[in-house]
């Protein structure tokens, strides 16, 4: 086989060395011969509060702290008293760990400490450290960027961490530890493995081509493995928007004519008094925001002015500014007054609103709805009665709640279909970064396709492969890296 004539220096000078695994960006971690130290967990009164150190006087500042003690076996909580290697004075009682590099978080000597949360025990053990020479305060995400540059943590992983952190609904949480458990890594990896093979034969096929030692069909299957991997790659992008959604939260208007209730539903749906609620037509003339979490799914709500025409100016406004909501939303709950389904303005509403995104939207693509009748408390015991010409409907009681559950469900269904489940399928694309580099790779390959020269077509595959290894942090601008973690608190 030609294989073996590819030898280790070879490769590594036609760059062909696997680019995706759990390596730093190359850039140095700030003053990395530092040890760092910081809170770790959250600022204010708590029970516990968490000091963490990193670096190689992790060690010496732990023995400092416990008045010369030896170091607590590796991984295991020892109770110790904490003085102030200065004073002497005592500062608490806490548990210490020892976590010796390179199985620690960062990769370096670590160190915690576990004292009483009180604001003058986390001041004083704070205190304490910063007497300690060779350590200095951590700066934010200093300890994760640690993490990475010593391999322990890819850019995706990174990521996904920081997404955790900040994760608010359940969909978000699950969707982070994904990402953190190196999903998205894996997949890029397993791509740009592909990319690798192709592109050694490739150049194999340039060396060695006159020769016997290369099987007839090396060119055919480097054909073939492009193939399935622009098919991958164009599913993985056509599902990115999903992945940005569930991490920004899904844009929802709550739209219809006045006094259908839409201000009560973002009222009941927010768990706070978001709008005001009148039985006066047009009191909602602006479009009132708030973030919410809407059955495990991240959501912008949007309540909106009622729909109607021949109002004054301040009121059409409104009315405009509404329907241009209308057109950026992921998903419309479209609310009508159960008991006035026949008035002009619901029936205008059904034609232009509700009958026009269901037409446009057949097999569910960007934009959903969901129709709410509301006032259901007010319908008469024979209930709404036949209505052959309303869509799919769900029937609710704003003042009540009945009907709430119902809705709940089919909002989590229509939130999954606009923000991808994370709990099943392929890893989903958070971020514009990850989208971006896909959509490079993608159009590397188009290249590739329409190259008639061998050096071309492995130019367009180095490129390709490049874009893969800067998604999981090979060879990613410290530009791009500062600002990744610089949405880290102090102490991650």
């Amino acid at each position: 086989m030609w294989r073996g004539l590819w030898t280790l220096p070879a490769l590594a000078a036609r760059g062909l060395l696997r680019p995706c695994s759990r390596q730093g960006s190359g850039a140095p971690a700030p003053s990395s011969g530092a040890t760092i130290f910081a809170l770790s967990s959250g600022q204010g009164r708590c029970g516990v509060a968490v000091i963490r150190t990193s670096g190689p006087a992790s060690g010496p500042a732990l023995r400092s702290l416990t008045a010369g003690r030896d170091l607590p076996p590796a991984r295991s909580a020892r109770l110790r008293l904490l003085s102030d290697p200065r004073s002497g004075e005592p500062l608490d009682r806490a548990l210490v760990l020892w976590f010796p590099g390179p199985q620690s978080f960062t990769g370096e000597d670590c160190a915690e400490f576990h004292v009483h949360g009180g604001p003058a025990v986390v001041s004083g053990v704070l205190q304490a450290l910063s007497g300690v020479p060779g350590l200095r305060p951590a700066e934010a995400g200093e300890f994760t960027r640690r993490a990475f540059t010593h391999g322990k943590l890819s850019l995706t992983e990174v990521e996904g961490l920081a997404d955790l952190i900040h994760a608010e609904t359940e969909a978000q949480r699950r969707q982070a530890l994904r990402q953190l458990d190196g999903e998205l890594g894996r997949l890029c990896h397993d791509w740009a493995e592909t990319l690798t093979t192709a592109l050694a034969h490739v150049e194999a096929y340039i060396d060695f081509g006159e020769d016997d030692n290369l099987e007839e069909d090396v060119l055919e299957r480097v054909d073939s493995s492009v193939r399935g991997l622009q098919a991958a790659l164009g599913a993985h992008l056509r599902d990115a928007r999903r992945g940005q959604r569930l991490r920004s939260g899904a844009h929802v208007v709550v739209a219809g004519p006045p006094n259908a209730g839409k201000s009560s539903l973002v009222n009941l749906l927010s768990r706070k008094p978001v709008s005001i609620v009148s039985p006066e037509p047009g009191t909602t003339r602006d479009v009132l925001e708030t973030p919410v979490d809407l059955a495990g799914f991240p959501a912008l709500l949007s309540d909106t002015a009622g729909l109607r025409e021949g109002v004054g100016p301040v009121e059409q406004e409104g009315v405009r500014r509404a329907r241009a909501r209308l057109e950026q939303a992921d998903l419309i709950l479209a609310v009508l007054d159960a008991c006035d389904l026949a008035s002009p303005s619901s029936c205008n509403f059904l034609d232009t609103v509700v009958a026009h995104v269901g037409a446009r939207s057949p097999n569910g693509s960007s934009q959903r709805l969901l129709l709410v009748l509301n006032k259901l408390d007010l319908l008469p015991s024979e209930g709404l009665g036949p209505n052959p010409d309303l869509p799919p409907y769900l029937l609710l009681s704003c003042v009540t709640g009945e009907g709430l559950d119902s809705l709940l469900e089919a909002l989590r269904k229509e939130l999954a279909t606009v923000c991808g489940d994370p709990s099943t399928g392929p890893p989903l694309l958070t971020r514009a970064r990850h989208q971006y580099h896909l959509q490079s790779c993608l159009d590397a390959l188009g290249h590739y396709k329409e190259a008639r020269d061998l050096v071309l077509e492995a130019e367009a595959l180095r490129v390709a492969r490049g874009h893969l290894a800067r998604l999981t942090g090979g060879g990613g601008t410290e530009e791009i890296l500062d600002v990744i973690f610089r949405d880290f608190c102090v102490g991650k």
